[in-house]
């Protein structure tokens, strides 16, 4: 079954260490949203890495947003590996991939969406979190 191809998303990609609680994540997308005028209203779907997909603080953030939580694997994110702002060589030592945040919300909006989709906020990191934010511009 073919998924929905919107013409405006909003996806913020997430990446974490092991255990990071809902509560750093959640502040962390409402401090980054807030600094560029938006709220998580405005937010389709979240993504990250494939090996985070039994961390409970992104479940419970899926939850707790009520927007779909969407896995990709290293192989998947490769091709918006040229697009990053910022480039982990820890990131990629832990995961395969240089950025997990930015590739993955570039990933998901990308199979989403269809306008040409960019980073509308790059990365930001704080306790132990990543948040990237990716979409159109329509």
């Amino acid at each position: 079954m073919s998924q929905p191809v919107l013409s405006t998303v909003r996806v913020i990609g997430i990446g974490c260490k092991r255990g990071c609680p809902v509560e750093v994540l959640a502040g962390l997308i409402d401090e980054s949203l807030a600094l560029f005028g938006m709220a998580v209203g405005d937010v389709t779907a979240l993504a990250s890495i494939d090996l985070k997909s039994s961390e409970p603080g992104l479940l419970a953030l899926s939850e707790r947003l009520g927007v779909p939580l969407v896995f990709f694997s290293a192989d998947q994110v490769a091709e918006f590996e040229q697009r990053l702002s910022h480039r982990s060589q820890a990131a990629f030592d832990a995961t395969g991939c240089y950025g997990v945040a930015e590739s993955t919300a570039l990933a998901l909006a990308a199979r989403l969406c269809a306008a040409p989709v960019h980073l509308l906020i790059a990365r930001r990191n704080k306790d132990d979190a990543t948040f990237a934010l990716a979409g159109s511009y329509t």
